[in-house]
């Protein structure tokens, strides 16, 4: 007899009288017509989908790296996959800053209709007048909402500089939008023709530890943009940040590296020189390179690589403006494909967090009242000081001895006299914060010591952080820790992840440190099957009814049914969190409908973040799909006694589609797994 029947639609069949009495009210009390019992034990395919291997050509893949503080572009034509482009230089850019993408910051009319991108908005913001400024919209550093917003829907609101509410998903989409006209005009001149979008296959890259529900808006924002469709959905990977560093990692070569750790000697230098000679050779390297956007990635696997062995284990430490993702992967041999070994983990540790301190010190000289007011009032020269105190964060160094000035722009120490009735040189004499001084020529004066301070919490976090990853039995044996992103850039950071680790590990910065991410999304591209197995972040599952057995089951979950006794709102799993999952794998159930004469299935899709998931009523499980399938139209077709639904969920990129197939028709309905709408 079988033992379950799935969970389905809200349509009540059966008057109430009927109904158990119970103050438990549960979905499947109006379980109606549309229940299902299985047929068979699940089990898992590993035939991937035929039709994920038929590629569509494209004649180049073009990656964005959307960063919380800055982002770019970078592309490689399939016909020269060794050669990987940084987008052309933009208009603008700050003294003291030099790289490749621009800031993300991104302005409106005051009528909300797009304007300007990077350099370009934050210039043309700071020159408008005061007045004028407020009533346009200027935003930046918005991509953190993404990860800190617990209920993200497509209506998500984010907050403009004049405190103006905009939606999140028309700003992600005016910006791909405007990183895609930038791209197929930069293609189109170097062609020579025209590129049309249908040439492209675009590559976005998230941060591994956000939620789905962040990389399913990521890919909304994209549709809205014009990069694919859902019909096409293939023409878009969503890929993850530190997979995408991992993958360009591999390819280095050692002069295109330099290796903290003073282990062994690299090229004859002792660990020591390394460092010195390492980082003057690299200087050298990219002055020279300043000029050329075109990277080579030579079809090698780099020196370390060829180190490894199958089995080695390493850690990828991305560390960027927002958040920092801690991903450990494993090599697989012949090809070299990567395993992920421990779901990723991090945490909102990024550079912004330095930001912060330094805000919470204005806050502790000037009063916090002021801040606010002076952030509201002047957004503009807000912005300005804060780029001031980003040129010196760049200057921060272990080893420093000379102070670091940051220019406090006119109109804060103008309007802080109106605002106090005092002078700011008063408030910091006032204000007992050592090491910060003022200078006669209107500057801050920061000691190392109160620049390091600003450092401290969120670089001590990133360290606690891989403290415990290490504890982790799997993690116990990595041999190499590559530190990749914007941050990674910062010698205090490299200089604490040395101290903390470097008898543990080889800790190894490639160059170019800040496109990274950039180039081994572009290789992802190129070859999406170089990473073969994930961790299902998420336990997901089918609510169906169980046979009720006396003791074992909640009496609240007890209906009554034709004479059946059934146990309602089971949490039927088909994977759960942290399982290995390879790319495209499919997992089957089939299911036969409990009643012959039923006409419609109704199968809804749960999941959670949780391993032990009994009931669909638990607490943090949530629905992100449904499957509806119509039995009906099978006059002519001999239909056998117990009909046979195949349930199918297929794990993908960033997506996961389920189907129902009725084997008797063929009939199947499809369906991708929804967390923003449910």
């Amino acid at each position: 007899t079988p033992s379950q029947v799935a969970a389905g639609s809200s349509s009540p069949s059966w008057s109430p009288e009927t109904a158990p009495t119970s103050a438990y009210s549960s979905p499947a009390r109006s379980l109606g017509d549309t229940g299902i019992t299985p047929l068979s034990p699940s089990h898992i395919v590993n035939d991937a989908d035929p039709d994920v291997s038929e590629q569509q050509s494209f004649l180049v893949v073009v990656a964005i790296d959307f960063g919380t503080t800055s982002s770019g572009y970078a592309y490689s034509f399939t016909k020269e996959p060794e050669c990987i482009h940084v987008m052309r230089r933009w208009e603008g850019g700050d003294p003291g800053v030099s790289n490749q993408k621009t800031p993300t910051t991104i302005l409106l009319t005051p009528e909300r209709k797009f304007h300007s991108f990077g350099y370009a908005a934050r210039d043309f913001y700071h020159d408008l007048d005061p007045n004028e400024a407020k009533q346009w919209l200027y935003l930046e550093k918005f991509k953190m909402k993404l990860h800190t917003t617990g209920d993200l829907t497509m209506d998500t609101d984010l907050t403009a500089a004049n405190s103006k509410k905009v939606k999140a998903l028309e700003i992600f989409a005016y910006a791909l939008q405007y990183f895609k006209e930038q791209a197929l005009k930069e293609l189109s001149d170097q062609a020579g023709s025209e590129f049309e979008n249908s040439d492209v296959r675009w590559v976005i890259t998230v941060p591994a530890i956000w939620k789905q529900p962040a990389k399913q808006f990521m890919r909304q924002a994209a549709y809205q943009a014009g990069l694919a469709s859902p019909e096409n959905s293939d023409q878009l990977i969503i890929a993850l940040e530190p997979e995408a560093a991992s993958i360009y990692c591999r390819k280095l070569r050692l002069h295109q590296m330099i290796e903290l750790s003073g282990k062994t000697a690299v090229n004859g230098y002792s660990g020591r020189d390394t460092v010195g000679a390492g980082f003057a050779q690299a200087k050298e390297h990219i002055r020279r390179n300043r000029q050329s956007r075109t990277f080579l990635v030579e079809n090698v696997i780099g020196e370390i690589w060829s180190e490894l062995e199958e089995g080695d284990k390493y850690v990828v430490v991305d560390s960027g403006g927002g958040t920092v993702d801690l991903t450990v992967h494993q090599i697989r041999l012949p090809e070299g494909h990567l395993k992920e070994l421990y779901k990723a983990t991090g945490g909102p540790y990024g550079s912004l967090g330095v930001d912060y301190e330094f805000e919470k010190l204005l806050c502790k000289i000037f009063g916090e009242d002021f801040i606010e007011q002076f952030k509201i009032k002047r957004p503009a020269a807000w912005v300005d000081l804060m780029i001031a105190f980003e040129s010196r964060k760049r200057a921060a160094a272990p080893d420093r001895t000379n102070p670091l000035n940051i220019t406090l722009p006119f109109s804060f120490i103008d309007y802080y006299k109106k605002f106090r009735g005092h002078s700011v040189e008063h408030a910091l004499r006032k204000s007992n914060v050592d090491f910060v001084k003022w200078s006669s020529q209107g500057m801050l004066r920061m000691s190392p010591d109160a620049m390091n301070a600003l450092f401290k919490p969120t670089i001590d976090s990133i360290i606690e952080h891989l403290r415990d990853l290490f504890q982790k039995p799997e993690v116990s044996t990595v041999k190499f820790l590559f530190l990749v992103g914007g941050f990674a850039e910062a010698p205090l950071l490299q200089q604490a992840v040395q101290a903390a680790f470097g008898d543990k590990c080889r800790i190894i910065i490639p160059q170019d440190v800040g496109l990274t991410i950039l180039k081994g999304a572009v290789l992802f591209g190129l070859d999406p099957a170089v990473i073969k197995v994930r961790r299902s972040p998420l336990t997901y599952g089918v609510g169906v009814l169980n046979r009720y057995v006396e003791g074992k089951h909640p009496p609240e979950k007890l209906l009554v049914k034709d004479g059946t006794r059934w146990c309602t709102d089971v949490f039927d799993k088909f994977i759960s969190a942290d399982q290995s999952v390879a790319l495209g794998e499919l997992v089957k159930r089939s299911y036969t409908p409990a009643k012959p004469s039923q006409l419609v299935i109704v199968i809804n899709i749960y999941s959670s973040e949780h391993d032990n998931v009994s009931f669909i009523t638990d607490p943090g499980v949530k629905k992100c799909g449904t499957l509806r399938l119509d039995l009906t139209g099978t006059s002519g077709v001999a239909v056998p006694a117990r009909r046979e639904i195949q349930t199918l969920m297929q794990f993908g990129d960033t997506e996961i589609k389920a189907t129902a197939v009725d084997i008797a028709t063929s009939k199947s309905v499809k369906v991708g797994i929804d967390f923003l709408n449910y």
